[in-house]
Formats: C-alpha cells, sequence, structure tokens
C-alpha cells in the first residue's frame, strides 16, 4: 500500500493496478496493459524473479530490503533495483531510467492509434502539436494537429497518454495541457508561448512549477 500511494504521487505515472499476491497478479496478466512492472522480490508463494522471467521482456523496478538477490535481479535485465526503505527521490531516479528505455523502444514507431469522437485514428507524432484536456470532461483531450485540424481524444489520461508518445518530442506544462516541443518560441518561470497553425497570434500557456524542471530538461537535452 505505501508503494502504490508512492506511485500514485508521481506525476509520470499512471497506477492501472496493484495486487497483494504473484499468483493474482498473474492470474490478471494476460488482461492487464501496462508498461512497467514495480514489485517485491521476496514475496509469498513465488518471488519476483519467478514472475520477472514470465513477464517476456516488461520493464521490471525491483524493491526489496534483500541485497543478496541484486546479481540475479541485473541478469534479467531489469530496469533497477531500488532498496527499502524505499525513498521517492530514488524510485523517481528508477523511474526515469524506465522511461528511457521504454521510449527508446518506441522510436522506431512513427504513430499512435487512439480512440476518438469519430472512431479509432493514427496520429502521426510528427503531426501532434497540442493537447489540452476538456473543461466539460476531462477524460478527452482536445488535440490540435499540423494542418490545423482538432479532433477529440477519447477517455485517455495525460498519464496514458504521455507513456505512449516519445518523451524527446513531447511535454506536459500543466494539469490540463501538453505541448510538442517544436512548438515553443518563448517561455519564463511562469509561463510558454506556443505557435499553433490555427493561431494568428501565439498561445500563452501557463507552465506549472510541477513540471518546470522537467520542461527546462528537455530544452537542454
Amino acid at each position: 500500500m505505501y508503494l502504490k500511494m508512492l506511485c500514485e504521487e508521481l506525476p509520470m505515472l499512471e497506477v492501472v493496478k496493484a495486487f497483494n499476491s504473484p499468483e493474482n497478479f498473474l492470474a490478471e496478466l494476460p488482461n492487464l496493459q501496462f508498461d512497467l512492472c514495480i514489485m517485491d522480490i521476496e514475496m509469498p508463494g513465488m518471488n519476483g524473479l519467478q514472475v520477472a522471467r514470465m513477464l517476456e521482456g516488461k520493464p521490471v523496478i525491483f524493491t526489496t530490503a534483500y541485497k543478496e538477490y541484486a546479481a540475479e535481479a541485473y541478469d534479467l535485465d531489469v530496469i533497477d533495483y531500488v532498496r527499502k526503505p524505499v525513498k521517492k527521490e530514488r524510485l523517481v531516479h528508477a523511474i526515469e531510467k524506465a522511461r528511457e528505455k521504454i521510449s527508446k523502444g518506441a522510436t522506431t514507431k512513427a504513430f499512435i492509434q487512439l480512440n476518438t469522437d469519430k472512431g479509432k485514428a493514427i496520429i502521426f507524432f510528427d503531426q501532434l502539436l497540442y493537447v489540452r484536456s476538456s473543461d466539460v470532461d476531462s477524460r478527452d483531450k482536445f488535440a490540435t494537429l499540423t494542418e490545423g485540424t482538432t479532433m477529440t481524444l477519447k477517455n485517455i489520461s495525460f498519464e496514458k497518454l504521455l507513456q505512449l508518445l516519445p518523451p524527446a518530442i513531447f511535454c506536459r506544462i500543466n494539469k490540463k495541457e501538453v505541448i510538442a516541443m517544436n512548438t515553443v518560441k518563448t517561455f519564463s518561470a511562469q509561463e510558454i508561448t506556443i505557435s499553433l497553425p490555427d493561431s494568428k497570434e501565439p498561445l500563452t500557456l501557463t507552465l506549472s512549477d510541477i513540471y518546470r524542471n522537467d520542461f527546462v530538461s528537455r530544452l537542454k537535452s
């Protein structure tokens, strides 16, 4: 429960589901969609090393109090090995490593397929400029594309969307907006201006404190 609560505090994560036993997790595994598994090694009935071997290459972060498993864990090519008690800063470091590995694996893919108000749509990364949350239903997102058209993305969180988008290209700047980095014209500590094809003037957006460091780091990379 502590690990679940810790993960829910991190804006780059969306907790799909939490389990209190490996057997329950494996029973639901065929019906789960996730990008990263964070789990202990010492668990009742089956240890984390055995579970990791069943995930067919899915990224894994181990959290454990036992250092003697480290060598075997790294033989499985896990993302990281976080010692207990788990500290938030250390967990964030491990998750950033996972995001980097996941994004490298996704670089060969140039598009995503999402549900819209008009059905399934293929959106190419180089066509997507700006996404904002609906004021009526936060589950819906309005996406602006390079040709100036917009579409409504249905029932998707920003956390899930950012898992699908290359982090080198897209950045969340506040609770309601995600931008493509190549749209940025000017920025300050509190604001960003971006250029969109359907706007005669640059659009001024708020840069929230919680996302500022991530935004600035993208500019330096």
